[in-house]
């Protein structure tokens, strides 16, 4: 038993550490190309473009979601201070869709993982869910709750400071400067800051699940998962339900969710399932009790209902849509084999792109030292002060700490040292047990 536990843990601790080495290249490519737009493109623009309301605002929306963060406490902080300042419900729950699923990262890292059909399943129903929540939200929503939340918002946001208009600049000159640069390495770590929770733990919670949890619990789990058939579609519905309430008590974000999302979909569960658990970074727990904060509980429930119908509905459609134009993957499950460590340590082109993207995360690092883009500049400065922006583990985890809804960040970050913990343990087992 110690033994078959000890080769178990050592498998699991490597596999983690594979998944990881196989997705680096594209954290840092995903996330350097997130830094240089969000310096270069403001929040404050961003709240003085957008309306209240109607197709230009939703579709403003949707191009400002895609140049944002795809953290989901940053977007949804982001939200909120647009829907504060006067921006209608459907846009600002249109910018967080967009910004926590049609982002660049996002669909680099899906691609290394799940491959091209996941990641057009991400990006066309990242399109319909915007789509259908605008259509449920304008056939569903109350006034006076919307009214409720927007006056709930603005006593919740007293005493905030005003970060004032940072559009002033050319882009062009900062991108050609050493201080733009400077700032687009600062807001690069800072992404890392963001993510390193969820990606810890939940690489970690994927490699324990390749080397311990038995294929046939997921076909339990997600009714009529089995690659010899191809499911109805009351069970497409429901994997596509069963990913969403899963995940809701979980505390694992988007980025850490796709390792696993891959270990769903090697097991056999439908490309409608794998999806739902995709999409359902908005609709866990921690989403929903800073919701309740920002807008209130009534508006935030309502605000999780939606979601919830968005996502299964896309999921759904996107599953029965691509099976008819033969864009549909493969639903023949991966073998273990395929995922063990042995297979991701290779010297191939992963190897290469990992050394390059460690290089260029050097200098970023050293250029994160210059210095010469302090806090504090000049209001005129372009571009956001990435020490001053919103994000997880910044000004939105201050929000949590006022609201009393850190527990689930405290937790969360328990959780990644204990994963650290053990994959160090794990590899230390795999070296001697060799």
């Amino acid at each position: 038993m110690t033994s078959s536990f000890l080769s178990g843990w050592a498998e699991a601790a490597m596999t983690s550490l594979g998944f990881f080495w196989t997705a680096l290249w594209a954290f840092c490519l995903g996330y350097l190309i997130s830094a240089m737009i969000q310096v270069l493109v403001t929040e404050a623009r961003m709240q003085r473009t957008m309306g209240r309301d109607g197709p230009r605002s939703v579709a403003l929306a949707v191009g400002f979601g895609f140049l944002s963060s795809s953290c989901s406490f940053a977007a949804l902080s982001t939200s909120r201070a647009l829907f504060q300042k006067g921006a209608g419900l459907v846009p600002a729950l249109a910018f967080l869709l967009a910004s926590t699923n049609l982002v660049i990262e996002l669909g680099i890292l899906i691609y290394v993982f799940l491959g091209w059909p996941f990641v057009a399943g991400e990006y066309l129903g990242g399109l319909l869910l915007i789509a259908i929540m605008w259509l449920l939200v304008r056939s569903t929503l109350p006034a006076r709750l919307e009214e409720e939340a927007r006056e709930h918002s603005r006593i919740e946001a007293e005493g905030e400071e005003d970060e004032g208009d940072l559009e002033r600049s050319d882009w062009r000159e900062r991108i050609r400067s050493r201080d733009g640069w400077e700032r687009i390495a600062k807001r690069y770590f800072m992404e890392w800051k963001m993510v390193w929770r969820d990606v810890t733990f939940g690489f970690t919670v994927a490699g324990v699940i390749a080397a311990f949890v038995p294929d046939r619990l997921f076909r339990t789990l997600f009714v009529g998962a089995d690659a010899g058939q191809d499911p109805a579609i009351g069970e497409l519905v429901l994997q596509a339900a069963i990913g969403p309430l899963a995940a809701f008590f979980t505390f694992i974000g988007s980025m850490g969710n796709i390792p696993l999302a891959s270990l769903l979909f090697a097991s056999g569960v439908s490309f409608a399932g794998v999806m739902a658990f995709l999409f359902s970074d908005l609709v866990v727990f921690p989403v929903l009790r800073i919701s309740a904060r920002y807008f209130g509980w009534r508006m935030a429930v309502y605000i999780l209902g939606v979601f919830l119908v968005c996502l299964i509905t896309t999921s759904t459609l996107l599953h029965v849509g691509f099976d008819a134009v033969g864009w549909l993957p493969a639903s023949a499950r991966a073998t273990h084999g395929s995922i063990r460590p042995e297979s991701r340590f290779a010297i191939d082109h992963t190897l290469a792109l990992d050394l390059l993207f460690l290089g260029v995360t050097g200098v970023l690092g050293w250029l994160s030292r210059g210095g010469s883009a302090a806090p504090g500049g000049d209001a005129g400065d372009p571009g956001r002060d990435v020490d001053e922006s919103e994000g997880c583990g910044t000004s939105a985890e201050d929000d949590m700490d006022d609201s009393g809804a850190a527990f689930g960040d405290r937790l969360l970050r328990g959780l990644a040292l204990l994963s650290f913990a053990w994959i160090v343990g794990g590899a230390g087992v795999a070296l001697f047990a060799r």
